[in-house]
C-alpha cells in the first residue's frame, strides 16, 4: 500500500517494487516521474516504470550489496540518470558519491534528503532522511529493519549500535523504508526477547493480518521501532536482562547488549 506524503497539491507517493523473494525496491513517485531507491534488479522497475507510464528521473543508493545495485548498469542502459550512493563503496556506477551531511534535491519529486553515515552492515552504508513534500521519511537500505537490523558483515558492534542511535534521533513520525520484508521473522525473535512487550505484541498481530492480505508491513515508524525493536532498546532494563540471559554473562554496556542481541538474532530459528 503506497504511503503518501501529506501536503496540499500533488503529493508524492513511495511505493514498494516488489524484488527478488523479499525485496523492495522503493519508487518516490510525482508529476510523470520516478526516483527509485537500491533497485537490485531492472526487470520489476522498467515494468513498474512502463506499467504507471513514469521517466526515471535519479537512482539513489545505501550500500554496495548486490541485491541493492546489481539493476543500476540496466536501468541507466535505458535512461541515463544520475546515480547517487556512498562515497566509500564500490559501485557499479556513481556520479555524486555521499557522505554524512551531503544533500540531495530532486525538485521534480519534492524530495530533500540529507545523508547518514550508517556503517555497521557495510563499511561505508548510508541512509537517506528527509521529505518527499510532506511526511518525514528515511530510506534505511539494510541497516534498520522492522524489529532488527541487518547483520553485521563488514562493521563492528559499536558502529552498529551508534548508527542505530543515530536513526533514533530522528522524529517519531519519520516514515521507515527498509529494504526488506523480513518483518514477521524479526517480530517472532523480538517477542521472545520481550514477551510482556504489549505494544510489540499488538504489532505482531497486526504484521501477520497485514502479509496474510498480502499487504508489505512497511513503512514502519521511528516511534514503533522506539517501542519494539530489541536493537533500539538496549537500554531498557527488560531486554538488557534477557540478552543477559540467552548470553550467560554479565554484558556491562549497550553496546555488549546490542552485541548479544545480534548474536542471538544471527542464531535464531
Amino acid at each position: 500500500m503506497p504511503a503518501h506524503s501529506h501536503t496540499t497539491g500533488q503529493a508524492s507517493l513511495v511505493v514498494p517494487i516488489e524484488a527478488f523473494t523479499d525485496n523492495y525496491i522503493w519508487a518516490v513517485v510525482r508529476d510523470g516521474w520516478a526516483v527509485v531507491v537500491d533497485p537490485g534488479q531492472a526487470q520489476p522497475v522498467q515494468d513498474f516504470l512502463a506499467g504507471q507510464g513514469l521517466r526515471l528521473r535519479a537512482i539513489l543508493l545505501t550500500h554496495h550489496h548486490g541485491d541493492h545495485v546489481g539493476g543500476v548498469l540496466d536501468l541507466l542502459a535505458q535512461a541515463p540518470v544520475p546515480v547517487y550512493g556512498p562515497a566509500r563503496e564500490s559501485l557499479p556506477h556513481c556520479d555524486f558519491r555521499l557522505e554524512e551531511g551531503d544533500l540531495v534535491e530532486i525538485p521534480e519529486l519534492g524530495l530533500s534528503l540529507t545523508v547518514l553515515d550508517v556503517p555497521g552492515h557495510t563499511a561505508g552504508h548510508i541512509a537517506y532522511a528527509g521529505h518527499a513534500g510532506g511526511a518525514p521519511l528515511l530510506f534505511c537500505g539494510d541497516t534498520l529493519f522492522a524489529a532488527g537490523c541487518g547483520r553485521l558483515f563488514e562493521g563492528t558492534p559499536a558502529q552498529m549500535h551508534a548508527s542505530l542511535e543515530k536513526l533514533g534521533t530522528l522524529p517519531e513520525d519519520t516514515l521507515v523504508f527498509c529494504a526488506h520484508e523480513y518483518t514477521l521473522a524479526n517480530l517472532r525473535w523480538a517477542t521472545t526477547v520481550e514477551p510482556a512487550n504489549l505494544t510489540l505484541q499488538q504489532w505482531q498481530a497486526q504484521a501477520r493480518q497485514m502479509r496474510a492480505d498480502g499487504r508489505p508491513t512497511l513503512p514502519s515508524s521511528i516511534g514503533k521501532e522506539k517501542d519494539t525493536n530489541p536493537f533500539l532498546r538496549t537500554q531498557q532494563a527488560e531486554v538488557a536482562k534477557a540478552a543477559i540471559g540467552w548470553a550467560g554473562h554479565p554484558l556491562s554496556s549497550a553496546v555488549d547488549v546490542f552485541a548479544a542481541l545480534r548474536e542471538w538474532k544471527n542464531n535464531f530459528k
